[in-house]
């Protein structure tokens, strides 16, 4: 049981090198530093407008009243025990704006603009409802981050003609409905049994960003969140989680827009995930995956690689050989014939000597 870890010595396999790039996420690991989430509930707010600019000028006041307090609190966790749940904090005043925002939807960068607390279905094909498909110790995630309490819910904001979760990304009514405190209860119980860190998945969590952050009020555990996302989240969003997560696992698929939407059917996708890598990497602590694509090493994994070691040069990349042919390309090979097989030894070798030559920390991570 891994709790037994807890706040003593880390497993041999985890060098300095990663140590140092996740220093926040061991400190909450370890105790020695409060989970992000924890101290932005304990920041109070007056906010009686329900108008959407009013409400984003305060949120914008007291995140700077949060950073102050976690300086204040990061090295000595204790202070949290003094510190009194306010009446309306700043956690309650994000899950009141992402709400806001649902209303005509812009939580990731499709901006549909549909009601989804209405019933209507946005691009993700999703309401405001949030589903379930499962949740248990991942013993298959990174290596500092295993055993990880994996959450993962139906729907995605991408169709990828290759996605290995197609079963709950395609498929939004998979899995159990859930409440803000059910999820909560999800997330508390895999803690309990050993989970290093709460891991939001899917399909894609950003468009479940209300249930979990009103998730976190029935929460109060020490425990690391960690956001695995496909990074097509709104600026919005991206606003509202940037002090809520510890650690952040996102992935970098293309180096194009063009590939993107041939193969994910998302525009604007470079400019859109390169913005929020260099925001989440300015905010926390990340390591970054890059899935090669056979015969998408000079278009995608190459120009992926440069902007990392250009733009988050602390960030640990996995630099992942599981691409599969399944999904619509196992149904139509003739149709996808240049990523119908796996990636090459050469070509994965190809990437790994780019990323040496530029310096990234990929190794410790695969």
């Amino acid at each position: 049981m891994w709790r037994i870890l807890r706040p003593d010595a880390l497993v041999v396999w985890e060098s300095e090198n990663v140590r140092s790039s996740l220093s926040h996420y061991y400190g909450v690991l370890t105790g020695s530093r409060p989970a992000k989430f924890r101290v932005v509930k304990r920041v109070p707010v007056e906010c009686e407008s329900r108008n959407l600019e009013d409400m984003w000028r305060i949120h914008d006041d007291k995140v700077n009243e949060f950073r102050e307090l976690y300086l204040e609190v990061e090295d000595e966790p204790s202070k949290m025990d003094k510190m009194p749940m306010p009446p309306y904090s700043l956690l309650d005043l994000k899950v009141d704006i992402t709400y806001k925002l649902l209303e005509s939807c812009v939580l990731c960068e499709w901006r549909c603009g549909v009601n989804r607390i209405k019933g209507r279905n946005g691009v993700c094909g999703l309401n405001s409802e949030v589903r379930v498909a499962s949740a248990f110790l991942h013993m298959g995630e990174e290596a500092p981050l295993v055993p990880s309490g994996t959450i993962f819910f139906t729907g995605c904001s991408f169709k990828c003609v290759f996605c290995q979760n197609w079963d709950i990304s395609t498929n939004p009514s998979n899995g159990t409905s859930v409440t803000p405190k059910e999820l909560a209860a999800i997330a508390v119980k895999l803690y309990k049994e050993g989970a290093r860190n709460i891991n939001y998945v899917g399909g894609n969590p950003d468009q479940q960003l209300h249930v979990i952050l009103a998730s976190l009020r029935y929460m109060d555990s020490n425990v690391p969140l960690l956001w695995n996302s496909n990074m097509y989240m709104s600026s919005e969003s991206l606003k509202l989680l940037v002090d809520v997560i510890d650690i952040w696992l996102p992935d970098f698929k293309y180096g194009n827009n063009r590939c993107a939407m041939y193969l994910s059917k998302v525009p604007n996708y470079f400019d859109v995930v390169s913005r929020n890598h260099s925001i989440a990497s300015r905010h926390g602590d990340i390591i970054i995956r890059h899935l090669v694509l056979p015969g998408h090493i000079e278009c995608c994994t190459k120009p992926v690689l440069k902007w990392i070691s250009e733009n988050c040069p602390r960030a640990l990349v996995n630099i992942m050989d599981q691409y599969r042919p399944e999904h619509l390309v196992s149904l139509y090979p003739v149709k996808f014939k240049d990523i119908a097989r796996r990636p090459s030894v050469e070509e994965l070798r190809e990437a790994h000597e780019y990323a040496d030559s530029l310096g990234i920390k990929w190794k410790e991570v695969s």
